[in-house]
């Protein structure tokens, strides 16, 4: 029974729960025993959780099911469990972000998506592993040792938020909230085999999000279905009087266009494929997958044309300034004065030798790396060479995509130019760590969504491969129509879900 709970989807779950077949506490436990079966620890497993909170997700899933007992469910996904990426507050468990500098707290505070997913009833089977400070497309710079990718245990589960996407594709939960700055939920999406949801920025409260770059941080779905990532979207989304950045803008329409898209129908949409977003270094594999799909879009009824958008190319070098200079400006807080980790230097100490000594310790290379990248963009006589040239960059890329949206509907791309490398390949390279986010960094910088669905297994490694769909702001409804039609059509293709081909059904290798 608990592997047969495990495997059914979040939509699936709720039915179940709603009709009586299964109840919250049987749904949670069996996600905790599958997290005891195959999570580990640092050395071994998967290791997509930094805290697991057995005994208050079970508390959490009694009441949830007291309350459908008693015929008062508060949402369709009360009982569903969900796991949390650990770059969100949650009130009384540890919030690190995979940081030593943060080892230990405590918020007193939820976030807001954690306090609507409470107030829903959704039992929180732990915090997940991440990039410290979400810097990074691996998991690998996590303080706490790396997430592995429950597909090849010897491969990395993409970054920042590998471990809310290894948790979801090793059926450790069934849905998961993760950030995506740069593409930390599109990326780690694609490279597992499951649903990540960049929303419009604005679209989804950050407050309660440690930021990491304040204008590109974004709270979005990782999930299994397309349809599951509409729920848990319509759920979290909607104005925040909390966030200054919160748009006033209704949120809902996504579930009923997911399910529009299952039917299959396409017809008068069109689509344009970014000429800049392919070529060489590109995985083969990965560019096969994704022309199949686009064909398919042809099939379903769709017009796709090729739509250039010059200033992507730029794209990179403008995030990797822009990123820095506002990720120098968020750590500075973290000082040694007032929480976190404080180390004291032996003799009479001064201030600025604790806190040099602090965070000295407490922040990782990637960190580091960074910060120093940030504060040189951002120091006087190199303001306006770097960051501010950035800035207008940044706002070129913007205009692109208005362009390219006049002509068409959606935008679309692979999701990563490879499938999942080896951990510790690109560990000693940066560059080619960064290259990783080349087609999800454009939708961060102009603020529009991206959703990426699994598009099959490359051939060269039988690993997954995503398909991007970029809509403009606030048409987020689009993602989840072509998602769920490309997910329907490719899963008939398939023979079933992608997910069902891992590995992972029989435990971690």
């Amino acid at each position: 029974m608990s592997d047969e709970l495990i495997k059914k989807t979040a939509a699936e779950l709720a039915d179940a729960l709603a009709a009586g077949e299964t109840t919250s506490v049987e749904v949670t436990r069996a996600h905790l025993d599958r997290i005891l079966e195959v999570d580990g620890t640092a050395e071994s497993g998967v290791h997509a959780f930094l805290h697991v909170d057995a005994e208050g997700a079970l508390t959490q899933a009694a009441e949830s099911d007291a309350r459908r007992t008693a015929g008062r469910a508060r949402h369709l996904l009360d009982g569903v469990p969900i796991a949390v990426k650990d770059v969100l507050a949650t009130q009384g468990l540890p919030t690190t972000c995979g940081s030593k500098i943060l080892e230990g707290w405590v918020p007193p505070y939820d976030a807001t998506v954690v306090r609507r997913i409470k107030d829903a009833g959704l039992p929180i089977l732990g915090k997940t592993n991440m990039d410290e400070f979400a810097m990074g497309s691996s998991t690998e710079h996590s303080a706490y040792g790396p997430t592995r990718n429950p597909w090849d245990q010897t491969r990395i589960p993409g970054g920042s938020g590998g471990g809310s996407a290894a948790a979801v594709a090793a059926f450790e939960a069934p849905l998961a909230l993760g950030t995506d700055t740069g593409g930390s939920i599109r990326q780690p999406g694609a490279v597992t085999g499951t649903v990540g949801v960049k929303p419009t920025y604005g679209g989804v409260s950050r407050y309660g999000l440690v930021a990491l770059a304040n204008s590109l941080d974004q709270v979005g779905p990782v999930t299994r279905t397309v349809l599951d990532s509409a729920l848990l979207h319509e759920l979290i989304g909607g104005h925040d009087p909390l966030d200054s950045t919160s748009v006033d803008a209704p949120v809902d329409g996504f579930v009923a266009a997911a399910r529009q898209g299952a039917t299959g129908d396409l017809k008068g949409l069109k689509v344009g494929v970014i000429k800049e977003l392919a070529g060489e270094g590109w995985q083969p594999g990965v560019m096969q997958r994704f022309a199949e799909t686009v064909d398919l879009l042809t099939e379903l009824g769709a017009e796709v044309t090729e739509v250039s958008c010059p200033t992507f190319v730029h794209a990179m070098a403008t995030y990797y300034l822009i990123l820095p200079a506002e990720c120098s400006s968020n750590l500075a807080k973290f000082d040694a004065m007032r929480y976190g980790l404080r180390v004291v230097p032996d003799g009479d100490p001064s201030a600025e030798a604790v806190m040099k000594a602090t965070r000295d310790a407490g922040f990782g290379d990637e960190v580091k790396r960074r910060i120093m990248i940030g504060t040189y963009a951002l120091s006087s006589g190199y303001y306006d060479a770097y960051y501010g040239q950035a800035q207008k960059v940044r706002t070129l890329i913007s205009r692109d995509f208005a362009a390219a949206f006049e002509g068409v509907d959606v935008l679309v791309s692979p999701t990563s130019p490879t499938t999942a490398f080896p951990l510790g390949e690109k560990l000693d390279d940066p560059l080619a760590m960064y290259l990783q986010d080349l087609a999800t960094i454009p939708a961060n910088l102009a603020g529009v969504p991206g959703i990426s669905v699994p598009a099959g297994l490359a051939d060269e490694d039988g690993l997954p491969v995503g398909f991007q769909v970029l809509a403009p702001a606030l048409a987020d409804d689009r993602l989840y129509r072509v998602g769920a039609a490309v997910e329907a059509a490719l899963t008939d293709r398939w023979g079933g879900p992608i997910l069902a081909k891992a590995p992972t059904l029989e435990g971690p290798r």
